[in-house]
This record gives structure tokens, C-alpha cells and sequence, in this order.
């Protein structure tokens, strides 16, 4: 028995095959938009994207904790505004009612509308919040510290 070889058409089949695997994994990379499609692809080049898209999901991150800091900084400003003005009511209630032409009456309404005006403040202070967070009670600097 007699095995014949046709050499030429085992070579063509060969490059038919590269031929296809190439158009193959250039149809791939159109049709995605990416040049690197998997690590056989580019291996350091895969690893470089990896880790740009790393850095750029960190920074991406920092950019909305900047935006939420800008945020809780603006809402207590806004508390601190609110502030500010009836502070200066109550001093110019203080001036007011230290002025002898009024009379006990007068500096018992003056009172009445200083405690509403304290009273306000207290809750200001109390339930100024950003995100579940009070704001101006002093406990916003506080470190919780967990003990075994």
C-alpha cells in the first residue's frame, strides 16, 4: 500500500487556516473597538490598561468624596448662616432691652422672643445633618475606637 502527500495542498490548508484565525481576530477588534481584546493579545499592554482603568476608578472616586465633602461643607455653612443672623437678632435684643425707656412688659416680650431665638439655635445645632451625620452637635470630629 501507498501513501501519496499532495505537499503543496497541506501548505495552502495551513495558511488558510493562519489566514482565517487572523481575519478572525481582526473582525474581533472591530467589532469591539478595542485593540486588546485578551492577554494573548498584548500581555504587558492588557496589564498597563488594567492598571490605568485602576487608577482612573480611584480618581473617579476621589472626585465624588471631593463633591460630598463640598456638599456637608455647604450645608453647614448654611446652618452657620442661620446662626449667624439670629445671633445678631439677640444682640440687637440685648441692646434693645437694656434701653431704659422700656418697661417690664417690654423686656418680658424681649425675653420671650430671645428664648424662641435660643431655642432655634439649639435646634440648628442639633439637627443640621448631611447623610445621616450631625453637623454641628461637636460629635463630628469624634473617633470611634473599637476594643477587643
Amino acid at each position: 500500500m501507498r501513501i501519496n502527500n499532495n505537499i503543496m495542498a497541506l501548505n495552502a490548508h495551513r495558511q488558510l487556516g493562519v489566514n482565517q484565525s487572523n481575519a478572525s481576530k481582526s473582525m474581533e477588534k472591530l467589532s469591539s473597538g478595542f485593540r486588546i481584546n485578551r492577554a494573548g493579545d498584548d500581555a504587558a499592554g492588557l496589564a498597563i490598561s488594567e492598571k490605568m482603568r485602576g487608577q482612573i476608578r480611584g480618581l473617579k472616586q476621589a472626585a465624588r468624596n471631593a463633591q460630598d465633602g463640598i456638599s456637608l461643607i455647604q450645608t453647614a455653612e448654611g446652618a452657620l448662616n442661620e446662626t449667624h443672623a439670629i445671633l445678631q437678632r439677640m444682640r440687637e435684643l440685648a441692646v434693645q432691652a437694656s434701653t431704659d425707656t422700656n418697661t417690664e412688659v417690654d423686656r418680658g416680650e424681649i425675653q420671650k422672643e430671645i428664648n424662641q431665638l435660643a431655642d432655634e439655635l439649639s435646634r440648628i445645632s442639633n439637627d443640621t445633618e448631611f447623610n445621616k451625620k450631625t453637623l454641628l452637635n461637636g460629635d463630628m470630629g469624634k473617633v470611634a475606637q473599637k476594643t477587643a
